[in-house]
């Protein structure tokens, strides 16, 4: 009978302990999805629930290969958009419970919404694929994308018909191009490789492999220093131009209200990065020092003009010319100059 009733007890205080934990995590995926749209920034605290705190005797958030025991929103381990984390609740009782969360980190200071006028429209091959757009002087260089049909080619501005073009194997999906000096890089959707050309002959010089942080190519540019690339996620990365394999850094991308994934073709002009998103008819104006997005241009009217499949005919190819921006996108039939206001 005794060993019953210990028994029955054993039971009891597991099935208190149990609620407990239950109730204590319950507490806890609450506060994390009511903060979730709301958002923090970054040197904010993280106020967790008392029903949290009082019963833990430490807390610790995981993220990647990092783990802090601070409850701030500190750039040293958080990063903009959002953050696939891990809370580490050790009770007092020393049982550890865990549970996933996502904390989004956004620009304190809200974007401006630029404004813009058409300057001048040019001809564009309706049947290009934009991947990646540059100009220089007053040539076009693109590459464009699709199996079977990926190449980089240049044009002068004001003509469809390519001056020279090199066509890429069966295999190869081109994505975003730069000029460096008398060079040309240029980036493959799947393949995790890069081409150099030369700029004047597009004769393939060589190819590079990506970093491993990298899944995939998708837009890229040059600031000077460094090639800038995206690969679809919210993150942009600066590689190295004597070695693009290697990574010297990276940003990841986010307003005062909204992250920003599938960050696609990237143009760099006088300090800013600025960026289409795939599938959305703006681009972003991006501080390459930390990722916040400063200012945002909606191209919805012109988008409509020419987007008749909103998967595939998508705003997609931003150059300068001084200081207008030229824009197109993929399959469309026309180049904009545009004068940001």
């Amino acid at each position: 009978m005794k060993i019953k009733i210990v028994s029955i007890v054993f039971a009891l205080v597991f099935l208190v302990s149990c609620n407990k934990d239950r109730e204590i995590l319950n507490t806890l995926n609450d506060y994390n999805l009511s903060m979730e749209s709301q958002g923090y920034h970054f040197g904010d605290s993280l106020k967790l629930p008392k029903e949290v705190t009082d019963n833990a005797e430490s807390i610790s958030i995981s993220f990647g290969d990092k783990e802090t025991s601070k409850l701030v929103v500190d750039p040293a381990f958080f990063t903009l958009g959002d953050n696939q984390v891990t809370f580490n609740i050790k009770k007092k009782g020393g049982e550890i419970l865990n549970q996933d969360a996502t904390i989004n980190v956004f620009a304190k200071t809200k974007e401006a919404a630029l404004t813009y006028e058409i300057v001048k429209e040019y001809p564009h091959d309706p049947k290009s694929f934009v991947q990646g757009f540059e100009l220089e002087g007053n040539t076009i260089y693109e590459s464009d994308g699709q199996f079977g049909e990926s190449r980089i080619l240049k044009y002068t501005l004001g003509s469809t018909t390519p001056i020279m073009q090199t066509a890429q194997a069966e295999d190869v999906f081109s994505e975003g191009c730069a000029i460096v000096g008398d060079k040309i890089y240029q980036l493959t959707w799947r393949n995790k490789k890069g081409f150099v050309y030369d700029k004047y002959s597009l004769k393939l010089l060589s190819e590079f492999p990506y970093p491993n942080v990298m899944g995939e190519g998708w837009g890229l540019t040059y600031d000077g220093k460094n090639l800038i690339a995206s690969d679809g996620t919210k993150n942009i990365y600066f590689l190295s131009v004597s070695d693009p394999s290697k990574m010297v850094r990276y940003i990841s991308v986010a307003g005062n209200t909204e992250a920003y994934d599938q960050v696609n073709e990237l143009e760099y002009h006088k300090g800013f990065i600025y960026a289409n998103v795939w599938q959305k008819p703006i681009i972003l104006k991006i501080n390459p020092a930390n990722g916040e997005v400063v200012g945002k241009l909606d191209f919805t009217e012109i988008a409509k003009l020419n987007t008749k499949d909103d998967t595939n005919d998508v705003l997609n190819g931003i150059t300068f010319k001084g200081d207008n921006m030229l824009i197109t996108g993929k399959l469309w039939s026309k180049i904009y100059e545009i004068s940001i206001k």
